[in-house]
């Protein structure tokens, strides 16, 4: 939690309860789902809330905007971002069924009210959002055909709609067939080894 609120020292006492709950409800959710690894769950805060977070570094998502997180998994970078932005709709889909219930118990234990959470693959989501955001689903080429139907054309932020991905490594070949692609670098924003590689690529649509 330290790393939290040195990165981000405005929250409310709202948020920061919020964030504090964050492991507990998941220790005891991934004693029944294995939603995260055992291994990370050490690091929790560094390696999933942090880094979901890095996103609030590259933007800060406005009043009424709407983001769809595409394989949320166990509601990541939904569920930090829905914390840091309760102003901002979010909406948490995945194809598999058990890791919802997680993201529903816990979102509901937090009182948020700006998250909805379905079960269901990201080329059959229908609605249209702001931006879409992912945590390393899969490759560009696959991701983008995916989700850019569901981009709005109307934009409220001063960074075009489009995709917010939490990337780590070398991406220059990964991105070679999107020369709009930029990449910001975690590094620049958070100061420990887990971050060395870790990127948002914002690519707008």
């Amino acid at each position: 939690m330290d790393k939290i609120s040195h990165a981000f020292p405005n929250l409310t006492e709202k948020q920061q309860s919020q964030f504090s709950l964050l492991e507990k409800l998941y220790r005891d959710w991934n004693a029944q789902i294995n939603v995260i690894s055992r291994k990370d769950l050490s690091e929790f805060y560094e390696r999933h809330v942090l880094h979901a977070l890095g996103i609030a570094k590259i933007i800060t998502f406005k009043r009424g905007a709407r983001v769809l997180d595409v394989g949320t998994g166990g509601g990541f970078p939904g569920i930090p971002l829905a914390i840091l932005f309760p102003e901002t709709r979010f909406i948490l889909i995945d194809s598999i069924g058990k890791k919802i219930k997680v993201v529903n118990a816990v979102h509901e234990s937090l009182g948020l009210k700006n998250v909805e959470a379905s079960q269901v693959r990201a080329e059959d989501f229908k609605g249209k959002v702001d931006f879409i955001v992912s945590r390393a689903v899969t490759k560009m080429d696959s991701f983008v055909p995916w989700v850019k139907k569901n981009i709005s054309p109307k934009h409220k932020h001063a960074m075009k709609n489009g995709i917010l991905y939490l990337k780590g490594g070398e991406l220059s070949e990964e991105l070679l067939n999107f020369p709009k692609a930029e990449c910001f670098d975690l590094k620049d924003y958070f100061d420990t080894p887990f971050f060395e590689t870790k990127k948002v690529v914002y690519l707008p649509l």
